[in-house]
């Protein structure tokens, strides 16, 4: 290992540092990616099923993963309230079953959120950044992630600036996430592509190593609002990306995939890929979530299943 990636690994606290240490990545020196295998490679993992034993503590374990997510319009202090008393105790009879990892809300709600999960292992994530289009001036969008870390979150989710990127403005969108990385202070932050809107998988691959390279701590897939969002395939392309950067660098970087991933089944499938392309130390709240706002019940639902062989009515769990 190199002196400087030696000294990146023990002193790398801010993106000033990350910023120096890690050359700005030309797009040319991203791999071109097979989509032909990759789907195929994908494909693969939707068909693995599990056993009965395994399958029951996957179930478990995915809830530990959940980002309890919130970000519509119509969001009150009593809906997030309820949604945090949810992250916090998933299955109020069974103390076993969780807590989820975050919650994740707009920045007007983190002064609710954490007041609601003070005392718990639960984080409180805001999305930022002119979510979820990113249309806005640098400026703005830095506030917002300040004003968000100032009122308590623990994480920030931002956005690339997408136009910026498919027009080639590579560097630009590389200093946003770097001064964005630098306006969370010590809160984490998670950068998200919004895969839908990058064509193919190339400018995934490309968007993935930038953002990493400018001092993301997660990459993200998407904000849950275009109509294409996280899919096994675009998910593959971001862990082998981030397989990519740990060898080169010896920096670990989350991986969360979101929108779309409803069902357990699914989630499932996720986290098999994930095992097989990172390795188990991957699957940690620290290092893997899934972005959800449906996903949590079905969750439950199937736990309830695993150990009581039948489902519970849909008005078992609470829809928040």
């Amino acid at each position: 290992m190199s002196c400087v990636l030696a000294l990146f690994r023990e002193i790398y606290c801010t993106p000033a540092v990350a910023h120096e240490l890690f050359a700005f990545p030309a797009r040319r020196d991203s791999p071109t990616v097979d989509s032909v295998g990759l789907e195929e490679r994908a494909a693969r993992f939707g068909a693995r099923s599990l056993k009965k034993e395994t399958k029951m503590s996957a179930l478990r374990l995915a809830v530990t993963l959940l980002d309890v997510t919130t970000l519509e319009g119509g969001d009150t202090v009593g809906k997030v309230q309820q949604m945090c008393r949810k992250a916090m105790q998933p299955l109020p009879d069974d103390p076993t079953v969780g807590p989820a990892a975050a919650v994740c809300v707009y920045p007007r709600m983190v002064p609710v959120a954490a007041k609601a999960v003070e005392n718990s292992p639960v984080q409180v994530a805001s999305v930022a950044t002119q979510f979820p289009s990113g249309q806005m001036r640098l400026k703005e969008r830095l506030a917002e992630v300040r004003y968000a870390v100032g009122e308590g979150a623990d994480e920030i989710d931002m956005v690339i600036s997408r136009g910026l990127f498919l027009q080639g403005e590579y560097r630009e969108v590389y200093d946003e996430i770097a001064a964005c990385k630098e306006a969370c202070g010590e809160a984490h932050l998670k950068v998200i592509l919004e895969t839908g809107e990058l064509l193919t998988y190339d400018s995934v691959r490309y968007a993935s190593d930038l953002a990493m390279a400018a001092g993301a701590d997660f990459i993200k897939t998407s904000t849950g609002k275009v109509p294409v969002a996280a899919t096994l395939p675009v998910t593959l392309v971001m862990l082998q990306a981030i397989e990519d950067f740990y060898e080169r660098t010896g920096r670990m970087v989350g991986m969360k995939p979101a929108g779309g991933i409803s069902n357990a089944k699914l989630a499932l499938q996720y986290l098999v890929m994930v095992r097989e392309v990172l390795g188990p130390q991957w699957l940690t709240k620290h290092w893997f979530r899934f972005g959800a706002s449906s996903l949590t019940n079905d969750l439950l639902m199937q736990i309830r299943k695993q150990e009581t062989g039948r489902y519970q009515g849909g008005d078992y769990f609470s829809n928040d």
